[in-house]
């Protein structure tokens, strides 16, 4: 009898760490299964803003190029009309604080989504030409949308840089130039489209890749207005002004009630600046130039 019950005894002790460790195994797998699960989850909802709205950030590119591909066709006359020219001041501001020398390579990245295409490139070699009496300046221009990119290329056909090697042009994401080598450009340019980008520090972590050593990083885009008053004639005529002026001009309000959307959920001069940094860049000061009392901003950092 006592045999029989440390028989027992012994074969519980025995089965009970077995049980233990199947449950431990049972139960880690479990969590493991869970974790997966909600990894996908979490990665199948991430969101990201398209004007005011939240969407999947995987539908964000499709919208942004849908926009562009309605309002390419009457883009240059209807922003003329929705800045009142003001933003040719801002561009030549921005080709003087460049102040490119001779033989210089610049990529000029959403070029068919600026503001009058193409006009930061056209600068850029008009600037060469007018200063330096050069010719060996060049300029690669890329856009995600191919529509935007043709309208850019039938501009640049009737200027004196048609048919030269000056100006090439390429279909390409702004996250990912995979046509562009690294450290190939002496300046990146960015003029009114990193904020219609999905991952705008993924924009800045590219140009630090193909930028030469030295080379620059330059951005003009909307900003804050801090001052109030202005601030709040600004809110006005960007919200009751522009959307009736894109069904008047283009017969699309949607597309420019979106720009205009776009421009307020773009981070602060102060945020843009520390990411710029922290994607390696150094910047001098710092690191933007308020125009027009911050309606645009210059920003500039340097790959040392």
């Amino acid at each position: 009898m006592s045999y029989l019950l440390r028989s027992r005894v012994t074969s519980t002790r025995l089965v009970t760490p077995i049980i233990k460790r199947t449950c431990f195994s049972t139960t880690a797998r479990q969590f493991q299964q869970q974790q997966q699960q909600q990894q996908k989850v979490d990665q199948e909802s991430k969101v990201t803003h398209f004007g005011f709205r939240d969407v999947p950030e995987e539908q964000k590119e499709s919208l942004v190029r849908q926009v562009f591909a309605n309002v390419a066709g009457n883009y240059d006359v209807m922003n003329d009309a929705m800045s009142l020219g003001i933003h040719r001041i801002w561009k030549d501001q921005f080709i003087r604080s460049m102040a490119p020398g001779p033989g210089t390579k610049l990529l000029d990245v959403a070029g068919g989504t600026d503001k009058n295409l193409g006009d930061i490139a056209l600068r850029f070699l008009d600037y060469c030409r007018n200063i330096h009496q050069d010719s060996t300046a060049s300029v690669t221009m890329v856009d995600i949308n191919p529509h935007m990119l043709e309208e850019g290329k039938k501009r640049f056909s009737k200027t004196p840089y048609a048919n030269t090697n000056q100006a090439s042009f390429f279909v390409q994401n702004a996250e990912n130039l995979e046509e562009i080598p690294d450290e190939s450009m002496d300046v990146y340019t960015i003029a009114f489209g990193i904020r219609n980008c999905t991952h705008v520090d993924r924009v800045v972590k590219e140009a630090y890749r193909v930028l030469k050593p030295g080379g620059r990083f330059m951005c003009l885009e909307f900003s804050q207005v801090d001052n109030p008053v202005i601030s709040k004639f600004y809110d006005i005529y960007s919200f009751d002004v522009i959307p009736v002026l894109g069904q008047v001009i283009a017969q699309d309000r949607d597309s420019y009630q979106y720009l205009v959307e776009s421009i307020r959920k773009f981070p602060p001069q102060e945020k843009f600046a520390q990411m710029i940094r922290d994607a390696g860049f150094s910047t001098v000061g710092k690191g933007y130039e308020d125009l027009t009392f911050g309606v645009a901003a210059v920003h500039s950092g340097y790959k040392i």
